[in-house]
């Protein structure tokens, strides 16, 4: 069954710049590269990331990783992605096409996979076979992994909400999926936005999030907006 095209992917295929705004924005405590490092120790480790969009979590990575190899399926999100990376001096990534349930690499070639923000659109996209599009995904990631890797997936716990809650009945659903089905852990942090002034919030939030959404979490004066955001994790023994 093909994907239906939402909102969601007008923004990923046609404002990749407005995006990378907004995402630059949030964690401004960097609450999020500490959690992943906790997890799996980054140094030295040779890292595929899904769904890269603009590149947030490719540029925390880089900072330690030996390697790493990120993906998106939307041009526009990498030509940003692209340009994000080379102003950030690092060069030890590559940006390539991939589909998450399809990657164009080599199975057992790292010792980390990872998704943000990603893999969760498939309740949206999939609405009649997200089961199975997840069931892919997180099987293309054990595919990829050497023994002994570790899979990590982000995704939304809540925007402009101080204590964790899924925002949909689907969302909680597919987290519970992978907890009880496929036996991930599951820890939260907060990854609150932090926006140049009142304005850029009101700009920024309405652009992605929606005015009834914005009209919720901004007053007029708010530059500081509250996520939480679950990371779920999982070491593959191999085969």
């Amino acid at each position: 069954m093909s994907a239906r095209r939402d909102f969601f992917q007008d923004i990923y295929r046609y404002r990749s710049h407005q995006f990378d705004r907004l995402v630059a924005r949030e964690d401004v405590h960097g609450n999020l590269f500490a959690a992943l490092h906790d997890i799996r120790p980054l140094a030295g480790l040779r890292v595929v990331e899904f769904g890269a969009g603009t590149g947030r979590i490719t540029r925390l990575l880089s900072v330690l990783v030996d390697r790493v190899y990120a993906f998106d399926i939307e041009p526009s999100m990498l030509r940003q992605a692209d340009w994000s990376m080379r102003a950030s001096g690092m060069t030890n990534w590559r940006l390539a096409i991939g589909d998450n349930g399809r990657m164009p690499v080599a199975s057992r070639c790292a010792d980390l996979v990872v998704e943000g923000w990603s893999f969760a659109h498939v309740v949206g996209w999939y609405p009649q076979d997200w089961l199975a599009q997840t069931d892919m995904m997180l099987a293309e990631m054990e595919r990829i992994l050497k023994p002994g890797g570790v899979a990590i997936l982000i995704e939304t716990m809540g925007t402009g909400r101080r204590h964790p809650l899924a925002p949909s009945p689907k969302l909680a659903k597919l987290y519970d999926y992978w907890e009880r089905e496929h036996g991930f852990s599951y820890r939260w942090i907060r990854t609150d936005f932090h926006f140049g002034s009142p304005q850029e919030a009101d700009e920024l939030m309405r652009f992605f999030f929606g005015d009834e959404m914005a009209d919720e979490c901004l007053d007029g004066d708010t530059v500081i907006v509250p996520e939480c955001t679950g990371i779920w994790w999982k070491q593959f023994a191999g085969r």
